[in-house]
């Protein structure tokens, strides 16, 4: 699918492409391409004389690949941007950015949330952007501010997981699933952390080029302060959920340290009785011990009861079985 973006009177307006005459009548600032087909990719190759990098390409992750002009002049960048779906895990889709010939080309395998803001914001503010590298920054800009709100979602979540862990009763139940949700979010907290570090060396490769103004380059530097102020929170994020990580765990010990308590207040309790029935068995005469005292069963067997009996009454004296 192929969304091409026009500037009028100030206004970035969408064009929508059905065919090849619909990319070829218009001067677009910016291409956004999204899981396109061979035709399209066609289309902008004889259009724009741009050849599209393939899907493996695109998912290199090596230094020398992620940033780099080619033998044309054409700037190209690798950039993640995240995706946090409500239901399900979140996930980054690696974005391929050529900047060539006064215009921006956008290539990536899903919708992401980012471009519809950036679309959304463009039409709704006049003069907010002026050329395709004002779009690049803009993306960078709202994809700070994503990951913003997305560190805020994973406050918030936190906060329903301590409430759980601090409960009086908590089970290993409840553990379990305070284990999982803490597994979300520090994977969530992780992927934030790790495309905004490659946002910022996106932006500062940006900078170190020398292709933007001097209000470009301003807005450069607030979108890598704005960055650098999402670190800290990232870090606290990571410091409390290794603490509801430990506190769940320790509530979990003392629940497996109750159980064997049990056990071993049990193996204590009838011990006595264990040894009344062995000495009992062991000093009667005959072959028949009742034929010797009729009472010797009962007898032991009250010794025996007693003998359990009391341990018991003693610990919940000494309240170790509360």
């Amino acid at each position: 699918m192929i969304n091409a973006f026009v500037l009028q009177n100030g206004r970035l307006n969408q064009v929508y492409i059905d065919t090849r005459a619909d990319l070829a009548n218009i001067e677009p600032i910016w291409v956004d391409l999204t899981d396109t087909n061979d035709a399209e990719r066609a289309w902008i190759k004889s259009i724009y004389q741009v050849t599209l990098p393939g899907e493996d390409e695109v998912k290199d992750i090596e230094a020398s690949a992620r940033y780099y002009e080619a033998e044309n002049g054409d700037l190209h960048l690798r950039t993640d941007f995240l995706i946090d779906e409500e239901e399900g895990p979140s996930r980054s889709v690696t974005v391929a950015f050529i900047l060539t010939k006064s215009m921006l080309f956008s290539l990536h395998t899903d919708d992401l949330p980012v471009f519809r803001l950036v679309r959304m914001r463009a039409r709704s503010r006049p003069g907010s952007i002026a050329d395709y590298k004002d779009v690049l920054l803009d993306l960078y800009a709202t994809d700070a501010e994503y990951s913003a709100d997305a560190l805020e979602g994973i406050y918030q979540n936190l906060e329903d997981v301590s409430r759980r862990v601090l409960q009086k009763e908590f089970t290993d139940q409840d553990a379990a699933a305070a284990l999982n949700a803490m597994a979300q979010e520090e994977d969530l907290n992780g992927r934030i952390r790790r495309n905004m570090m490659d946002t910022r060396r996106a932006v500062s490769f940006l900078m170190r080029g020398r292709l933007l103004n001097a209000d470009q380059f301003e807005e450069s530097r607030q979108i890598l302060r704005d960055i650098e102020s999402l670190d800290g929170h990232t870090s606290f994020l990571f410091d409390k959920i290794n603490f509801l990580m430990d506190a769940t765990v320790g509530f979990i010990n003392i629940n497996q340290n109750k159980i064997i308590k049990i056990f071993s207040v049990a193996s204590v309790a009838f011990l006595p009785p264990t040894l009344i029935a062995s000495i009992y068995g062991m000093n009667f005469r005959g072959w028949f011990p009742e034929l010797e005292w009729s009472l010797g069963y009962p007898f032991a067997l009250a010794l025996m009861v007693a003998s359990a009996v009391t341990p018991f009454w003693y610990f919940s004296r000494r309240g170790w079985l509360k």
